[in-house]
């Protein structure tokens, strides 16, 4: 019998995660790298376990994770939100916990443009009256 996949993407900043998830033991692939040595920080380890933690299914899923854009945090959140879709898609019943986390809101938050004729996006040339 074929095994059930469940698939997600996620969003943050610019960038973009593509989760592959399907029950296991809870291994951790990302960009064909161990999750581990992938994301060095405890934090961000920590921010992607969240969705996994709330519905209580830590080492229920195997994922592999394809990331790209952005830098090491936005990816991280990419991948957060990335998972807690798929979990709704692998059970409908979990979204109102994941909402209630805000864990299926996309963050909107990201580098604002900068503006022509100015130095930055929000930085003006120094006024000068005469």
């Amino acid at each position: 019998m074929l095994e059930k996949r469940f698939y997600a993407t996620g969003r943050r900043k610019s960038a973009v995660a593509r989760v592959y998830m399907k029950e296991g033991n809870g291994v951790l692939t990302v960009n064909k790298r161990d999750f581990d040595d992938y994301f060095p920080r405890e934090s961000l380890k920590m921010l992607i376990r969240q969705p996994f933690e709330v519905v209580g299914k830590q080492n229920h899923f195997d994922c592999y994770v394809n990331v790209s854009g952005g830098g090491i945090s936005g990816q991280a959140g990419a991948v957060k939100h990335a998972i807690a879709r798929a979990l709704q898609e692998y059970d409908a019943e979990l979204r109102s916990v994941m909402k209630k986390e805000g864990f299926l809101t996309r963050d909107p938050r990201a580098k604002e443009r900068k503006k022509y004729g100015q130095p930055g996006a929000r930085k003006r040339f120094q006024f000068s009256k005469r």
